[in-house]
């Protein structure tokens, strides 16, 4: 535990629907869901308004439809939400050498080591600004937790949703924590909650008070010893800059179960193409090919292959794929298939390429499949097992993803709000513009195409010298005007 909130822990605020929300002058203060939009899709992040009608994210798609059903459904738009985050990110890194990114919209930032604060008074000024900032370069909120150690920043900032900032200041953890349920901290998921509720321990206070061994005695050594600390307030673990992934994997849910052995195989091919493509974006090769089959009654199959080394190259990973579904039982039908690999390097084994070079001739097939473009269907799954005249309709209908960007020649930039019957509803509007007038046109419309997402702000601030050049208005000791104080 640090002495000073020198910790900052930034999370952006329903991230993927406020960018939607940004981005559509329409949907702005209107219940909006993203996520998967097919029969077994899931929300990724509903707006505020949807969660007010109890939508929130990992829940299936049609429940939220049957709680919200006028609220805007879209597909994300991974380019978008990565531009803006890559905005948020170099925020940070001026703040400080040691930024940790959790995920796209989430981020730990020891302000110390950056020399951007060594106190209290310190800590909260940079919080704000960096608050303002954000909000200047993307057009988006996010909230800030202040504290001396990195639970206790994270716990803050999900105090401090929506659109806020808390400090914990050092001394009072303990009291701020006791209340809180044991699910806030880190490792109590639902299985250990629930566990710790049977015993008789809902809020922190009560890990606190049954002591070290009785915790120990509940959930082992290892995990009993941290909680007791966490419950205390203590956490030591320091921001990593760098966090090493341990594998890289890709995975479909099928709309409808595969029960054709052929396309099951086709669909493994398809998915290790893609994974390798991911793993040499990280500039990174891997030993173990590992094959996941999740079968119609739900149970799941996970099959492995270590190679002589690691390799990089999509024939390798494909034939080893193509081997462990050799192994599994399809019967019955499939609802998920993933391809993964693991024991990531910074290498690769030469001698796989001859071997890989030896196998091309026999994979033309392969070839031929990678030329197909992909046709994704609402959820980010695929799409499978519909008559070949229903494919042609929701091929037509998948290449208009609902929320994805357009461009028409004579009306301009807009979106997609819908597609189907061979008709596509698009609305013409731009991030700096008025709601804009909605058009229906052929699926086929040669003036009308797919486009990439515009910036969510036309005129961004520069704050290519931040944080020096931040005004000093923001620079007071308080907090700004809606923020939260302190404990």
């Amino acid at each position: 535990m640090r002495a000073a909130p020198t910790i900052l822990h930034l999370d952006m605020d329903a991230f993927y629907a406020s960018a939607e929300q940004a981005a559509k002058p329409s949907l702005r203060g209107k219940p909006v869901v993203v996520g998967g939009l097919g029969m077994r899709g899931v929300v990724a992040t509903a707006s505020y308004e949807a969660r007010r009608l109890g939508v929130h994210s990992a829940m299936p798609m049609a429940q939220a439809r049957r709680l919200a059903p006028n609220a805007a459904y879209l597909v994300p738009r991974f380019a978008l939400y990565r531009t803006v985050s890559d905005q948020v990110m170099e925020l940070l890194g001026r703040l400080s050498p040691l930024v940790e990114p959790l995920s796209l919209d989430e981020a730990f930032v020891d302000l110390e080591a950056g020399g951007a604060a060594d106190d209290s008074a310190s800590a909260r000024r940079v919080g704000e600004q960096l608050r303002t900032a954000i909000r200047a370069v993307t057009g988006l909120s996010g909230s800030v937790g202040l504290a001396g150690s990195k639970m206790l920043a994270k716990i803050a900032s999900e105090e401090a949703k929506p659109d806020g900032l808390l400090l914990i200041e050092p001394g009072t953890e303990r009291e701020l924590l006791a209340p809180m349920s044991v699910r806030v901290l880190p490792g109590v998921g639902p299985a250990t909650g629930d566990h710790l509720r049977r015993a008789g321990m809902t809020a922190v206070s009560h890990l606190a008070e049954a002591g070290e061994a009785e915790l120990v005695r509940l959930l082992g050594r290892a995990h009993g010893v941290a909680l007791h600390r966490m419950a205390q307030g203590h956490d030591d673990r320091p921001v990593v800059a760098e966090r090493d992934a341990k594998s890289v994997s890709v995975e479909d849910t099928f709309d409808v179960d595969l029960h054709d052995r052929v396309r099951v195989r086709t669909e493994v091919e398809r998915l290790a193409t893609r994974c390798v493509q991911r793993l040499r974006d990280a500039g990174r090769s891997g030993r173990t090919v590992v094959l996941k089959v999740r079968r119609y009654d739900f149970s799941t199959l996970t099959r492995s292959e270590t190679l002589r080394g690691p390799t990089d190259d999509p024939t390798v990973v494909r034939e080893a794929a193509a081997r462990l579904l050799e192994a599994v039982d399809t019967t019955g039908g499939v609802r998920l298939l993933g391809v993964g690999v693991t024991g990531l390097a910074d290498f690769t084994q030469e001698d796989l390429f001859a071997q890989a070079a030896d196998a091309e001739q026999a994979a033309g097939d392969f070839a031929a499949a990678d030329a197909v473009p992909e046709e994704r269907n609402g959820t980010g799954e695929e799409a499978a097992g519909a008559h070949p005249r229903e494919n042609e309709e929701q091929s037509a209908s998948r290449r208009w993803s609902a929320g994805h960007d357009v461009r028409h020649d004579v009306h301009g930039h807009g979106w997609v709000q819908g597609s189907g019957v061979g008709r596509v509803t698009v609305r013409f509007e731009e991030p700096w513009t008025p709601p804009g007038r909605v058009r229906t046109f052929r699926v086929d419309d040669p003036e009308l195409r797919p486009a990439g997402p515009l910036p969510l702000v036309r005129d961004a601030v520069d704050y290519s010298s931040w944080p020096a050049s931040l005004p000093k208005s923001l620079s007071g000791p308080g907090p700004a005007e809606g923020e939260e104080s302190s404990p």
